[in-house]
């Protein structure tokens, strides 16, 4: 029921993980899909960069998927978490998706979709990465009121996964690392990269058309936000 024939995506971090999963699937209801990532299209937080990546997508589009980010794996307290990670982290995981929404969303079509990608980090916090959490619950923060300003032309909405299996989070899985971490979720796995990418294409296709500033959970129900 979901096709995508005739429409274009950008995805953004779409060469791995949770970016390429969506971008396959993308692909696969019949999208033309232009991936921007660090690897072709250097750091996005830079906004020359991004703007060469805009320019480099070559036309209109309709969904735009902003995947992207760091997750810093070392466990720093805040009152010791130097200011250079934390303006690192910032500029990576928020001011990336400014530079990017400021210069793709004139792009998109009418009726187009924008799906920001947080974490269940930006809900309930992270202690120990308080500075990944803090990004990430401005994403949630991003979405809301920028449904309202791009209303009824575009709807934007966020999906916010909890632990997935990636290369990011490989660290935290070593050892009995994962088997730990699945006993705290009720569906008792982590989820895979595609567990989250098919939501994230549910809330670009016309499935969704009156669906717009929503916070959708992909955690296994580690996480329950009204």
């Amino acid at each position: 029921m979901i096709g995508f024939q005739g429409k274009r995506a950008v995805v953004t971090g779409g060469t791995r993980g949770i970016g390429k999963a969506t971008a396959d699937l993308l692909r696969r209801a019949g999208a033309e899909v232009v991936v921007l990532a660090r690897s072709s299209h250097g750091d996005l937080s830079d906004p020359a960069n991004v703007a060469r990546a805009a320019a480099s997508v070559g036309g209109a589009i309709d969904c735009l998927v902003l995947n992207h980010g760091v997750w810093p794996p070392e466990d720093v307290a805040l009152v010791q978490m130097s200011p250079a990670q934390w303006a690192s982290t910032i500029r990576q995981n928020l001011d990336s998706y400014f530079h990017c929404i400021r210069a793709l969303t004139p792009a998109i079509r009418e009726g187009g979709s924008i799906v920001l990608v947080s974490s269940t980090a930006g809900q309930r916090g992270e202690a120990f990465h308080a500075d990944y959490a803090a990004s990430k619950g401005a994403i949630v923060a991003l979405t809301k009121s920028l449904a309202i300003e791009l209303a009824p032309r575009i709807r934007v909405n966020c999906v916010a996964p909890g632990w997935v299996d990636t290369d990011m989070a490989a660290g935290s899985y070593r050892g009995a690392g994962k088997a730990a971490i699945e006993a705290g979720i009720p569906m008792r796995r982590v989820a895979a990269a595609e567990d989250i990418a098919g939501p994230i294409v549910f809330l670009c296709s016309d499935l969704a058309r009156h669906v717009t500033g929503e916070i959708l959970n992909v955690n296994g129900g580690s996480v329950l936000c009204g």
